[in-house]
């Protein structure tokens, strides 16, 4: 999730919102744009509506037939559930009381997710994991994997999968305070400037970027707290198909580009190593996906690296990605939606040459859509990001 650095101003009158936007660095990334605060009526959570999976035109040549009649078809879902512990009425003024509330948000997130009957989920932001989800999800005949954040950090990133689609052979955490270690003075990591806003996720945050130690140390820089996990699945089709999921959560701030692509940069050579890794011990060429919320836009420098890392050198064998939806007619125009921000933050990457092919994609409500006016959360969407996801078909093997 994108945390507004100053989220108090959201709630302010324009006039004044306008005067504090002269005398303070823009917290939102480029892309993005300022919705109005809506009123919302005050009422109870609403059951979601059924996700849209809207089918996507096919070539209709033999070879897709024929594969289309014998492959094996699966759905994967990527979604921000907004943790709670991030919950806060000074993040989310615009939100009617009741959708902020524990007991309301937890049974409409849960009630979503399982609403999109998909084989594969991958989740961010995901707290109360073994208190709740977990075995909510399992009483549903999921099973899952999960990876906490670091330090004193509450929530994390999980993927939650139907084992009778898809079987776990493997799987990885990844911390990128391993970057710390890793860090050499030639790397590319920039120094906070004096009026830089802290990175951390809450509103005292001056007083916990002291604590991590100087913003201007890269080895202080480097240590965010964010994760992601690396699985790979044998899909339940006749060629026993190997899929490789990574899920991951990109720290949020804005300002700190270098960090995001230095984490960018790393998930990649993980992703790489661990591509290697499973094409050798299952001797076979493994379809690649990641999934997660990434904090970036469209275009900039860690969109940019993801959708071109071919081009650079990283040292490892390079991951050729495309986008799921820019290469189906386009991103969406938000997958996260806030008066303080809106706009798109949340991908599915697929590697080049694998033997997935998306089917359909679910749908996003457009901005002048009513379930969004007045910006998430509300009594439609219990988080403040939308899901993304697609129907795939196994064509070869």
């Amino acid at each position: 999730m994108l945390k507004p650095q100053t989220a108090w101003t959201a709630s302010l009158p324009l006039f004044l919102l306008r005067r504090c936007s002269r005398s303070a660095p823009n917290p939102f990334p480029p892309g993005g744009r300022r919705l109005p605060c809506l009123p919302v009526c005050k009422r109870r959570m609403s059951t979601q509506a059924q996700p849209r999976f809207a089918p996507l035109p096919t070539e209709q040549s033999e070879s897709q037939t024929d594969a289309g009649v014998a492959g094996y078809q699966f759905r994967l879902v990527s979604y921000n559930i907004l943790a709670q512990v991030y919950v806060k009425s000074a993040f989310f003024p615009h939100s009617p009381s009741a959708c902020l509330k524990w007991k309301s948000r937890s049974k409409a997130v849960l009630t979503e997710l399982k609403s999109f009957d998909a084989d594969l989920m991958c989740i961010q932001e995901l707290d109360e994991y073994d208190t709740f989800y977990k075995k909510n999800m399992e009483s549903s005949g999921y099973s899952s994997i999960y990876i906490q954040r670091s330090g004193d950090k509450r929530d994390g990133c999980g993927i939650f999968y139907k084992p009778k689609s898809a079987e776990l052979v493997q799987k990885e955490g990844i911390h990128y305070n391993d970057l710390v270690e890793k860090y050499v003075p030639s790397d590319h990591v920039n120094s906070a400037s004096p009026n830089n806003s802290s990175p951390e996720e809450d509103t005292n945050s001056k007083q916990h970027n002291n604590k991590r130690g100087d913003p201007n140390d890269p080895r202080v820089r480097l240590k965010r707290d964010c994760v992601g996990l690396l699985a790979a699945f044998k899909l339940s089709d006749p060629c026993d198909h190997i899929l490789i999921v990574s899920n991951t959560h990109i720290y949020w701030d804005p300002e700190w580009i270098d960090v995001k692509l230095a984490q960018a940069k790393y998930l990649l050579s993980r992703v790489s190593q661990f591509e290697q890794l499973i094409s050798n011990k299952f001797n076979c060429k493994p379809s690649v996906i990641i999934a997660g919320d990434f904090n970036s836009t469209p275009g900039d420098k860690v969109y940019n690296y993801l959708v071109s890392a071919n081009l650079e050198s990283t040292g490892e064998a390079p991951i050729k990605l495309r986008s799921l939806y820019a290469a189906n007619g386009g991103e969406p125009e938000f997958t996260n939606y806030t008066p303080g921000f809106t706009g798109t933050l949340d991908y599915i990457f697929l590697s080049d040459g694998s033997s997935i092919k998306p089917t359909s994609l679910l749908r996003l409500p457009r901005g002048d859509s009513k379930e969004v006016q007045g910006g998430l959360p509300n009594f439609q969407h219990p988080s403040d990001h939308l899901p993304i996801g697609a129907d795939f078909l196994v064509v070869s093997s």
